[in-house]
């Protein structure tokens, strides 16, 4: 996890890996509620594999020959894991949906099809259940003993809500530094650092096309490029046209990142600030994230703020999860603490160099962001643990919004 540095529990690691094959990373997402079975909006049980859910619904607007603006999801899955959930199709009906949609779908199964008054729309989600395997353990009766007081350790603390990997791209890692351009207002450098940048450890085609990227090679890059690098094929398709006119301007580059599907490139700017939460989080854990300090402040469990503080009760709330202590998804508009937190959070931004005001990224303003509180933990619940042929499984179920690596990095006391 990336500024993630400090542990909360003391027990000894497991070691190990995770992510050893898709199977080993099993999510479940529990959504606030279930189609009904009546309504002129379809819901799409899927169970996914090595693809994200952008991927899967994309796939299947272009298969029905629909807007994507006609699909929807609850949560954002990630590529490396078996993942269940919810997408939908507004306005058609389960009879309107072609006999052979799931033949076209790869590595994907649907499981239910049912019609529902609601459409379906990013957040309406409780949370996720994971099961999860830990394998190249050595010594596993430790290790699932280790893990269990982790995790009991961390029913009662609360978990270090630290962004995964999974916000900044897991191989490339750099979702954080588009957004860091953005927010500096380099529109050029957030396209080169999207499209070109190539990372050891891709695929030669995909590492080859990045490279002609770099050298100024649009065309080539672009006829290199395979079918997978989807979204990056959107973006030099428009610099390619724009080229066609004369020296590309800034203007061009914003048409390139304005190609992207919505979800995705308004996710740039929130994964910087992503990045500078993590930092925060970071430096809170050191302190205690399951007490109250002067200058808090604090949200309930439906993440409202609490403007009067009772001190004779903020204790007990923080130990009952009813309220929460919060660092700031930074924005341009979102306030900072005051006291020893707010000290922190003042601190990292001027470490960066930047200031709130440039959130809201005047050149791209519809990828800007206002920021938020956020808790600096989460509950974990229904937890379990068992050993397997080489290592343990563990089980539990999370928030919406909260990473399990977050859960992990405890358990083996190393970064995943």
């Amino acid at each position: 996890m990336l500024n993630a540095e400090n542990f909360i529990t003391d027990f000894k690691g497991t070691g190990g890996n995770i992510r050893c094959s898709n199977e080993d990373f099993y999510v479940e997402e529990v959504p606030l509620s279930l189609p009904t079975g009546q309504g002129p909006n379809t819901w799409i049980e899927i169970l996914k594999n090595g693809k994200t859910t952008l991927d899967v619904v994309l796939d299947v607007a272009r298969h029905l020959r629909l807007s994507r603006k006609r699909m929807g999801f609850a949560g954002m899955k990630d590529k490396s894991a078996v993942t269940r959930q919810w997408i939908c199709v507004s306005n058609i009906t389960p009879e309107e949906l072609p006999d052979d949609l799931e033949d076209t779908l790869y590595n994907v199964k649907i499981l239910d099809i049912k019609s529902n008054q609601r459409k379906l729309r990013i957040g309406q989600l409780k949370g996720n259940k994971f099961k999860i395997a830990i394998r190249g353990i050595d010594d596993c009766d430790e290790a699932c003993t280790n893990a269990e007081s982790v995790l009991d350790s961390l029913e009662i603390t609360g978990v270090p809500n630290y962004y995964g990997f999974q916000r900044f791209g897991e191989l490339r890692c750099n979702t954080h530094l588009v957004g860091k351009a953005l927010v500096e207002g380099n529109i050029k450098k957030a396209v080169d650092t999207y499209i070109g940048n190539p990372a050891e450890g891709e695929y030669s085609q995909a590492y080859q096309s990045r490279q002609l990227y770099d050298e100024g090679k649009l065309q080539e890059s672009y006829e290199l490029m395979p079918k997978s690098m989807r979204y990056e094929r959107y973006m030099i398709q428009e610099l390619i046209r724009s080229s066609k006119k004369g020296q590309l301007e800034e203007k061009d580059y914003i048409r390139s990142i304005e190609a992207l599907p919505k979800p995705l490139k308004r996710m740039f700017v929130n994964a910087y600030g992503s990045y500078l939460f993590n930092k925060v989080v970071n430096e809170r854990s050191k302190i205690g994230i399951n007490k109250y300090l002067d200058g808090d402040i604090i949200i309930d469990q439906d993440e409202r703020w609490v403007h009067e503080i009772n001190e004779e009760t903020i204790e007990e709330d923080i130990d009952n999860f009813t309220l929460n202590p919060t660092a700031p998804l930074m924005g341009s508009k979102v306030p900072l603490a005051e006291g020893v937190q707010g000290e922190i959070e003042k601190k990292v931004v001027e470490d960066e160099n930047i200031s709130q005001e440039s959130f809201a990224c005047p050149k791209t303003p519809k990828l800007g962001s206002h920021g938020i509180r956020r808790s600096i933990r989460f509950k974990i619940e229904q937890t379990n643990v068992r050993k397997i042929d080489d290592g343990i499984e563990v089980e539990f179920f999370i928030p919406k919004g909260c990473f399990a690596t977050a859960v992990l990095r405890e358990i083996m006391k190393k970064n995943v």
